[in-house]
């Protein structure tokens, strides 16, 4: 008997409490899913479903089952979507968020050349550094820098970025370099409140962290000021390695204790859960994956 038909039988009876109720969306008979349920419980050697005359129950084994039954249709409907999907030119709106310089740097020139390969859609770059809700907000796809925890999101991991601390060499010259984070707090500091609001530095060596507090001499939610005012020799400051990769090749930026650095964070591009995406969306994903390799981790 069809493995399939036995779990979406399964999972209609489960959802409707009933097999009549679940009989119909299926186009079956009552007797047809009774057939189909019992093949399922017989192959799987447990009872799936506790039947009396007036209600059908799932039973504990029932209980565990349903969320893999589930998600084992889902993948199949997204298996079948996947290919009609390939088949599908993309088009619409396409709604894509991303932090402030790294899209205005990185993601903007993605997005112009997916807009060249797919002329239908119509492309929309959101910057800023507020962490948007993408289903509330109305975006399609958001890139994230930094792990996502808990999230709901699905992710697709693109690249990777170092947080460094850098100073200008004039400013080293008159003040010196700290040779320790705990030296840190004798120094000019420029603080980035992207990375919390508390004014401390966490740094990290051989997997123990240090949280490093100071008196900040200026404080700013852009990191591209604090990187501009670390140039002008206004103290050190830490940020985001993207944030700094040109000030720091060209040489207006150092980089300090870079053994005291904690571990890369992911660059990934997230989008909401459901399980199948338009063309438009999927075309974004599988271009960004397949063509870009960001990473901000050697700097010197």
């Amino acid at each position: 008997m069809d493995r399939f038909a036995t779990l979406q039988a399964f999972v209609k009876v489960a959802e409707a409490k009933g097999f009549a109720a679940a009989a119909r969306p299926l186009a079956l008979s009552p007797s047809a899913v009774t057939r189909l349920v019992a093949a399922l419980e017989e192959r799987l050697g447990t009872r799936l479903l506790q039947r009396t005359t007036r209600s059908v129950t799932l039973t504990d084994e029932g209980e565990r089952y349903l969320p893999l039954a589930r998600r084992i249709l889902a993948d199949l409907d997204e298996a079948d979507a996947s290919l009609q999907a390939a088949r599908v030119a993309p088009s619409g709106r396409l709604v894509v968020a991303a932090p402030l310089a790294f899209g205005r740097f990185h993601v903007g020139p993605l997005l112009s050349a997916y807009l060249s390969r797919y002329p239908a859609v119509q492309g929309e770059l959101r910057l800023g550094d507020r962490l948007v809700n993408l289903v509330e907000d109305g975006v399609d796809l958001a890139i994230r820098i930094g792990h996502l925890g808990d999230s709901a999101l699905r992710s697709r991991r693109l690249g990777e970025t170092r947080r460094v601390l850098v100073a200008a060499p004039a400013y080293l010259e008159r003040h010196g370099s700290p040779l320790s984070p705990a030296a840190i707090a004798g120094h000019r500091c420029i603080h980035f409140s992207g990375f919390n609001a508390a004014h401390e530095w966490v740094f990290e060596r051989d997997g123990r962290r240090q949280r490093v507090g100071f008196t900040p001499s200026f404080v700013t939610n852009a990191a591209e000021s604090a990187v501009q005012h670390a140039i002008d020799g206004g103290g050190m400051t830490l940020v985001l390695a993207y944030q700094a990769a040109d000030a720091i090749r060209r040489g207006a930026l150092t980089i300090l204790l870079p053994e005291h650095e904690r571990p890369p964070s992911p660059i990934q591009i997230v989008y909401p859960t459901q399980r199948l995406l338009s063309a438009k969306v999927r075309a974004f994903v599988d271009m960004a994956v397949a063509e870009t390799r960001w990473s901000f981790t050697e700097l010197g």
